[in-house]
């Protein structure tokens, strides 16, 4: 599992894997404005960084880019809305980990085909998450807070985004590798789940929100550790999952630009050179590294590869964790 994902992430991260245009741009793209669905509710992370890309790319194609927030379902709300769009590219999605990879292989019954129902444009960018408890908890360490799950099974809660978000499986995995028993609570968006950990309603949360860093600093949550195989550049500070004695937990989810299916060919490869410029620009790289993020620009087959690796590979990590479809 690791080995994949370091050749994904060198592949991705490759100067030579910048997308070259060879289709000129379209003349009659776009007319009117362009609606841009996030899987996540207005303040959190993905919402800013989704208003901060819709800027520059309206810039770039002359057009107004407005957002328009579906969350819910674990990002398939959002999904399901963008599948059925007209794919004249006056439609776009933020497609994230969850909506395309996660919550699709926890459903029986999903509303969409992650590789059949959409047209890759371009990844976006990664970013780990962090493990964040309410000072209630006495653990000053993943450790002690391992501890204190196990003395009291049953009595501690985590929040996440439903069934199938990144910050559910990541908990789910927590609670599967050091066999603990830990309390689901669902909430519809980073920002309520935040006020419910301030407030002592929630316990614990994994969360790639830096809006949480600064009730760290007043003492309102304690952050204990951090999800990639690498500590987090902008908290160094911070051990990994691994390092805190959690075998294998290896989780640095990813975001994405997306269209419905049939999205014409010139459309994307125009979209996907805007985006790679817009990413790799200084201001857009400075703002996004404030958030903890990696930029990753890729070509629309890159971006499709890293979703045809990850659903056999997440498919059978929660196989292997006991995660059942429902």
């Amino acid at each position: 599992m690791h080995v994949e994902r370091l050749l994904l992430a060198s592949m991705l991260s490759a100067p030579g894997f910048a997308a070259t245009q060879t289709l000129p741009p379209p003349s009659d793209y776009p007319t009117r404005v362009v609606r841009m669905i996030v899987p996540r509710a207005p303040g959190g992370l993905v919402d800013v960084v989704a208003r901060v890309y819709a800027q520059s790319l309206s810039e770039r194609l002359g057009q107004p880019v407005v957002i328009d927030n579906r969350p819910g379902g674990g990002g398939t709300i959002a999904g399901e809305a963008a599948a059925r769009a007209t794919p004249d590219g006056h439609t776009l999605f933020i497609a994230t980990q969850d909506s395309q990879v996660l919550t699709p292989i926890l459903r029986k019954q999903p509303p969409y085909d992650a590789l059949r129902d959409f047209t890759p444009i371009s990844l976006l960018f990664t970013t780990p998450l962090y493990l964040f408890v309410h000072p209630s908890v006495p653990a000053q360490s993943v450790q002690e807070l391992v501890a204190i799950a196990r003395a009291r099974p049953g009595k501690l809660t985590y929040a996440s985004l439903g069934v199938g978000s990144t910050q559910h499986l990541a908990a789910e995995l927590f609670k599967s590798r050091m066999k603990l028993d830990i309390l689901h609570v669902p909430y519809k968006s980073t920002a309520q789940a935040l006020v419910e950990q301030q407030t002592g309603q929630v316990d614990i949360n994994f969360t790639a929100g830096t809006s949480h860093f600064p009730f760290v600093n007043s003492g309102k949550l304690r952050v204990l550790g951090s999800t990639g195989l690498k500590r987090s550049a902008l908290h160094p500070q911070l051990p990994t999952m691994i390092e805190a004695g959690v075998p294998g937990f290896d989780m640095e989810p990813w975001y994405g630009l997306a269209g419905p299916a049939r999205l014409s060919a010139r459309i994307v490869e125009h979209l996907n050179r805007v985006t790679g410029e817009i990413l790799r620009s200084g201001p857009i790289r400075e703002r996004f590294a404030a958030d903890g993020l990696e930029p990753r620009p890729s070509t629309p087959k890159e971006f499709e590869a890293r979703i045809r690796a990850d659903l056999p590979l997440w498919t059978q990590t929660m196989r292997d964790a006991g995660f059942k479809a429902e």
